[in-house]
């Protein structure tokens, strides 16, 4: 079925260096704008990472790449994103938006790439040392960027989706287990054998690969624990993961990506912030089972006797200190 549009429907899907709207940006973007007539036109731009600030490509984080193939090395010498922004709100401007959930994802970060332009063109207008020529280019740049996207309608695919194939516990039953409800849902106990007839059904329907599943399910509770490679948390608000080495990595905030033992080792207030902040109790517990085991290695360390290169170090250390048996 043809869609009916009074206006362009402009449907568009994002690819960034991370999932963190704040701080992460766009590397591709593509618009598949639909017109009232039916006939459509298609833009798709290879974007390099900017740091307005420091002036440099803002790097791709490992696991963003893992799943959209793009790497640092792909993007040098692509345009910035103020370059193409322009162009991207002419194709915004008279249409209303679509994407598969794209409202939680793809349409805040566009609109944050757009606004760090915007900051970028104010703050060039406001620098004294900044030639006139290059503020009349701010200027022109910043009233090409007339756009409020929190004006247009927005349709987001995934949540229809979801309205119209619910993905709960009943609808799953009805799905793998016969097509019907079971009796007394929302009670504790129905739920519960509900639950495990699911999964026994999951079982029995994806024994073998095909082309939607390049693998089987296994019956083996490791296997079916990492299903979707969903990452191992730590603690049950998934405020810490497990990284690729097994060292506990911090999810979220200012030290989003970093290993909670460098955190420890160069901010060791933050793990306090976390006692002291509103966290669940699970959350401050696994931080504090942390703090006592770097605590516990750095005490060992100290108290270990030095042997090969780590007392030759020491001993280097310490002629340099001494000349002629005095102290320098």
């Amino acid at each position: 079925m043809e869609l009916s549009l009074k206006r362009p429907l402009l449907f568009f899907d994002i690819e960034s260096t991370g999932l963190n709207i704040v701080s992460d940006c766009i590397v591709e973007l593509s618009f598949v704008k639909v017109f009232p007539d039916t006939h459509h036109e298609i833009k798709t731009w290879r974007v390099c990472p900017w740091d307005y600030a420091t002036q440099t490509q803002k790097k791709m984080d490992p696991r963003a790449s893992e799943v959209n193939g793009i790497k640092d090395e792909d993007l040098v010498g692509e345009k910035k994103f103020i370059e193409i922004v322009t162009e991207v709100v002419d194709w915004l401007k008279d249409s209303d938006l679509a994407g598969f959930n794209s409202a939680k994802f793809d349409l805040p970060l566009l609109a944050e790439e757009i606004e760090r332009v915007r900051a970028y063109c104010k703050n060039r207008i406001a620098d004294p040392k900044v030639p006139e020529a290059k503020k009349a280019k701010a200027r022109e740049m910043l009233s090409s960027l007339d756009i409020d996207l929190h004006s247009k309608q927005m349709v987001d695919v995934q949540t229809i989706y979801h309205y119209m194939e619910p993905r709960n516990l009943r609808a799953a039953y009805r799905f793998y287990c016969g097509g019907e409800d079971f009796e007394n849902a929302h009670s504790a106990e129905a739920d519960t054998m509900a639950t495990y007839e699911v999964l026994k059904g999951q079982l029995e329907m994806y024994q073998v690969p095909d082309k939607y599943h390049e693998q089987a399910l296994k019956n083996d509770v490791d296997f079916l624990a990492g299903v979707a490679g969903r990452p191992r948390t730590i603690d049950y608000a998934g405020r810490l993961i497990t990284g690729p080495d097994g060292e506990a990595v911090i999810s979220f905030g200012k030290h989003k990506g970093k290993t909670a033992r460098s955190v420890y080792e160069t901010e060791p207030a933050y793990f306090a912030w976390i006692e002291n902040g509103e966290f669940t109790m699970d959350t401050k517990r696994q931080f504090a089972l942390l703090r006592e085991r770097f605590d516990s290695e750095r005490k060992a360390a100290a108290s270990k006797p030095l042997e090969g290169d780590d007392l030759n170090d020491a001993v280097a250390r310490l002629k340099g200190k001494f000349q002629g048996g005095i102290l320098f």
